[in-house]
C-alpha cells in the first residue's frame, strides 16, 4: 500500500502570521497565534449515513450541526463561512473524511442540516473559510 505525502512549504506574512500552502492547490492554510484557517470546497454527508458511526464513536444525524474534516482533531468548534454569500455557523468535528476527499480539494464535509444552513444543497460544493474557534 503506497502513501502520499502532503508536502507543506512554510513562509512568513506580515503581522507574524504563519502561512502554510499544501501540496493540493486548491486548499490553503492558514495558522494565526489563536486558530487555525482553511480555505477550500465543502460539500456534505449523504443522507444514508444517518446512524453510522463517527471517528469520536458517536452516531451521525444530518440533523445536526457536525461535520468531517482531516484538517482539524476531533472535537474542535470550526467557524464555516460560505465564501459566495458570507453567510457563517458552527459546527462540531466528529468525524473524519475520507483521504481522497482532500485529494479533490475538500476541507470539510458538513451535516445535511449545516448545508442547508449555508445554502448550498442544490449545488452539492461551495467555496469555504473554516475556522477553528473557542467555545
Amino acid at each position: 500500500m503506497k502513501l502520499k505525502i502532503f508536502h507543506i512549504i512554510f513562509c512568513f506574512l506580515p503581522a507574524g502570521a504563519l502561512h502554510a500552502q499544501t501540496a493540493n492547490k486548491n486548499v490553503e492554510i492558514k495558522h494565526t497565534d489563536s486558530s487555525k484557517i482553511v480555505v477550500g470546497k465543502a460539500s456534505f454527508y449523504s443522507k444514508s449515513l444517518d446512524g453510522t458511526k463517527t471517528a469520536t464513536g458517536s452516531t451521525f444525524s444530518n440533523k445536526k450541526f457536525t461535520a468531517a474534516s482531516n484538517f482539524f482533531k476531533l472535537g474542535t468548534w470550526v467557524r464555516v463561512t460560505r465564501m459566495a454569500t458570507g453567510e457563517s455557523i458552527l459546527v462540531y468535528i466528529n468525524d473524519r473524511m475520507h483521504p481522497s476527499m482532500a485529494k479533490r480539494g475538500r476541507v470539510i464535509d458538513l451535516s445535511h442540516a449545516a448545508a442547508e444552513k449555508l445554502k448550498f444543497l442544490v449545488s452539492g460544493i461551495t467555496k469555504v473559510m473554516v475556522e477553528s474557534v473557542e467555545k
